[in-house]
């Protein structure tokens, strides 16, 4: 587990569950297996803006980033939250390292993070899934996908998509049980989650 390096990209008006949500999974991940009550944070959070370190996530939490997309290292993982991504689809700094990150051995969205991976070109001729509300929307724009109503996540190619907001956790909890599948269970029982 300690070798797993998880990227989280935030930007503003991402949802809050989509991006911490599996973050709780990676941290309480790093922190029994490495047998302490702090244990380390288990993900880099990282910032769309290269030249601020503060997000605004929807609801107006104010998040403090680690590094941003100018300087975060590689991963093994990298996630992309949903939220409102409108702004963030339109950045074509974002979307360029987004796409050169396509290479990183998984990757995952949450929600209308998918949004992001197929307006980055990540996403193209793939099965995937997002929340609800966003299924149509997402087989209009992206008519190359196959959009699939009802799974809580789909895995194609090497890219994970999810379902919306808590359906993050069941993921972060499949892509913990890739390393290590008795770790995930002691992580779900550990935040009491029964997904």
């Amino acid at each position: 587990m300690a070798a797993t390096r998880y990227g989280i990209l935030v930007y503003d008006d991402v949802e809050v569950l989509d991006a911490f949500g599996p973050f709780e999974v990676f941290s309480v991940a790093a922190r029994l297996s490495a047998g302490s009550p702090r244990g380390s944070a288990g993900a880099t959070l990282v910032s769309a803006y290269p030249d601020r370190s503060i997000v605004t996530a929807r609801g107006g939490l104010r998040v403090c980033t680690d590094v941003s997309i100018a300087t975060a290292p590689e991963f093994d993982v990298l996630l992309v939250p949903g939220g409102v991504t409108q702004v963030a689809e339109s950045d074509p700094d974002l979307r360029a390292w987004i796409a050169a990150r396509s290479s990183t051995p998984i990757v995952a969205s949450v929600c209308t993070g998918a949004f992001l991976l197929a307006v980055a070109g990540v996403l193209t001729d793939h099965r995937v899934t997002t929340h609800w509300d966003d299924l149509a929307e997402l087989a209009r724009r992206f008519p190359g996908l196959t959009v699939l109503d009802g799974p809580r996540w789909v895995h194609d190619r090497g890219i994970y998509t999810s379902a919306g907001i808590s359906a993050g956790i069941d993921l972060a909890l499949h892509l913990v049980s890739l390393v290590d599948d008795d770790l995930a269970r002691r992580v779900a029982r550990q935040m009491d989650y029964r997904g």
